[in-house]
């Protein structure tokens, strides 16, 4: 009995010891201190960040490895932060952090990503300000290197403002065939539309290709109210400069119709009285909004043509070589319709703004005989 007694007291001392030993071991990386050996260091400290730089790595930072008394892996972030937002009770809690991985010892910042952060916690675009940056190290607790000042420019970013949309009556309220609306500038929208006779003047505003939100009229027709059941109306039949702004919660309907102008855009009956109709007086063309083109079918006397609008010479095209389908802005050359036919004749232009860009210098067309 006494030789059972003996065996156990020494495997209860073994135990006692193992657990003494795995205590220590877990104790020891808390209970000794660590530090960085040396400072976190930058590429560069002064930053002026620009759109142009936006994907490429504005900044290095790069430190020492840390040493912990037990030999695992370390895990190295690091943390930026305001000037004002690094002492007191609540230092660094509302900075922002960038993960950088086990035992890595570096890591670089694109400029986009930097600017996001900067601007996130409060620099203002095209000023110069300030952020501290430290790098955290951690295994079973966490120790700091000291912080890093950098002087920062953050830029303002571009608005890709994307488009809204605008199904109605003219399209059999249709969202994904409707026309869609362009920004051209922030908030501000911009498109074309025909309402074809005979068609409701009925329409709402859509922010996507769904009926997830869209705007329907408020107090006045011209006043927008996010999902209003009462419907906009268009003023009549016709093609229409759409201008919707989210700003202001505006929108207007401006008539707007490139045409075709010239001899051979006359008819018999339309020169009766004129001798000069068809330089006087342009037939509209329709617009095509799912293919962003002007177009008309239409029977065309032998003669010239040129396109022009909204029935004036302030804005028209013509070509500069007959031989091609470019025409060009303010141009005195015009196409030779030789044999009298239907035709179909379609006007295509890239226009962003034309109150603040004015009209570009080329646009495309294309004249068929039917």
């Amino acid at each position: 009995m006494k030789k059972y007694i003996n065996k156990l007291f020494i495997l209860g001392s073994l135990l006692f010891l193992g657990a003494s030993c795995e205590s220590e071991s877990a104790q020891v990386t808390t209970l000794k201190t660590v530090t960085f050996p040396s400072t976190l260091v930058a590429s560069s400290t002064t930053l002026v960040l620009t759109e142009d730089t936006a994907d490429d790595s504005v900044v290095l930072f790069s430190w020492p490895a840390v040493q912990f008394p037990v030999g695992t892996a370390v895990t190295y972030a690091l943390q930026i932060d305001v000037i004002s937002d690094i002492t007191g009770p609540t230092a660094w809690q509302k900075s922002k952090r960038v993960e950088v991985g086990e035992d890595v010892l570096s890591k670089a910042i694109l400029g986009k990503d930097l600017n996001q952060i900067a601007t996130d916690l409060g620099l203002l675009p095209e000023l110069a300000g300030k952020l501290v940056v430290r790098v955290e190290a951690s295994l079973d607790h966490k120790v700091y290197s000291d912080p890093l000042t950098l002087n920062i420019t953050p830029y303002e970013r571009s608005v890709v403002f994307g488009e809204i949309y605008m199904p109605g009556s003219y399209q059999g309220w249709s969202i994904e065939t409707a026309a869609a609306l362009t920004a051209i500038q922030k908030g501000v929208y911009q498109g074309y539309m025909t309402l074809p006779v005979g068609q409701g003047r009925e329409f709402k505003l859509n922010k996507e290709r769904n009926w997830a939100q869209f705007y329907g009229a408020g107090e006045t027709n011209s006043d927008m109210k996010n999902m209003s059941d009462a419907d906009f109306l268009l003023p009549a039949a016709g093609s229409y400069q759409m201008k919707v702004n989210l700003n202001t919660l505006k929108w207007t309907a401006t008539p707007y119709a490139w045409g075709i102008v010239g001899p051979a855009s006359a008819t018999a009956e339309q020169t009766a009285g004129d001798a000069n109709y068809g330089w006087n007086h342009s037939v509209p063309m329709s617009y095509d909004h799912q293919t962003k083109t002007w177009k008309i079918t239409t029977d065309l006397l032998a003669g010239a043509l040129k396109f022009r609008l909204n029935d004036q010479w302030t804005i028209n095209y013509g070509p500069a070589d007959a031989a091609t389908n470019t025409v060009n802005l303010d141009n005195g050359g015009s196409y030779t319709i030789a044999e009298a036919g239907t035709y179909e004749v379609t006007f295509k232009i890239v226009e962003t703004d034309p109150a603040t860009t004015g009209y570009p210098a080329t646009a495309i067309c294309t004249i068929t005989k039917k």
